[in-house]
């Protein structure tokens, strides 16, 4: 469904951020995007959705494309009518409206003909507690309540894919499991795919169907979300986001080819 190859993104025609990004999503899978702050996850994200722009960014070089269309260069009103919507980091409500009117906006992007008040127990059924306050304004809502407003305002516009940027941020670990249950559920049952961007990579690949770990604008291991989450590699230098992460890993990834490749001369001296 949506295809990244050798995407390089440069800030203000200087700051180079994304370094060579690959990556698939199939359709109807979630596949995660991991790394520490500052590894190029949310640049990533905003290079899908065409928001690089408004922070002077740009894609210099690679291609994306989304259902099989090269999307560089479209404007970013065109790309969410292609289907595709991100939910920002740190939830961008519109505090002073409410619930209601929050979710009445995710429905702009869509074409057609649509029962309003359908669409909205579609949403009130996932989540529950939107229901309760949809008469409430969203700026005297919590964080994780926000949170859920906001992905019900990205379902309120029936997207083929969804981009969620860092929903646990700032979220109890109750929470949390919480957020990502749901979105496993809208996945599974809306038929949504969806590319999700976390730090906190333990919540995420419980999810994930599968999951790449960025460095430095760079991916250094990809693999299954199972086993990903089963790799030690992952466990000792990803889950803890400790410092020089990626490089580590990147170093393991090497030697493990180095050793694949002396393994495979000494097969053929042998």
């Amino acid at each position: 469904m949506l295809k990244l190859d050798h995407v390089e993104v440069i800030y203000n025609q200087a700051a180079l951020v994304l370094k060579g990004l690959s990556l698939r999503v199939p359709h109807g899978r979630i596949v995660a995007l991991l790394g520490a702050n500052g590894a190029g996850k949310s640049t990533a994200l905003k290079a899908v959705s065409g928001l690089l722009r408004a922070e002077n960014g740009v894609v210099s070089a690679g291609s994306i494309a989304f259902l099989g269309q090269k999307i560089v260069g479209k404007a970013p009103q065109a790309i969410v009518r292609d289907g595709i919507i991100q939910v920002m980091e740190g939830r961008r409500v519109f505090k002073d409206l409410s619930v209601t009117e929050n979710l009445r906006v995710g429905t702009h992007a869509r074409r057609g003909r649509f029962a309003l008040k359908e669409e909205l127990e579609v949403v009130f059924n996932y989540f529950p507690r939107l229901k309760e306050c949809r008469s409430r304004s969203a700026g005297s809502m919590s964080g994780g309540e926000q949170q859920m407003l906001a992905i019900g305002r990205a379902l309120m516009a029936r997207p083929k894919l969804m981009l969620l940027d860092e929903p646990s941020l700032g979220l109890a670990p109750l929470l949390v499991r919480e957020i990502f249950e749901i979105v496993r559920r809208i996945n599974q049952q809306e038929g949504i795919t969806i590319l999700l961007v976390e730090q906190n990579a333990n919540p995420a690949l419980q999810v994930a169907d599968y999951g790449y770990l960025m460095d430095g604008g760079r991916v250094v291991l990809e693999g299954e979300g199972v086993s990903l989450r089963g790799n030690p590699k992952v466990k000792g230098f990803y889950l803890g986001c400790g410092t020089g992460a990626g490089k580590r890993a990147q170093d393991m990834s090497n030697r493990s080819a180095a050793d694949s490749r002396k393994g495979r001369q000494v097969s053929r001296a042998t």
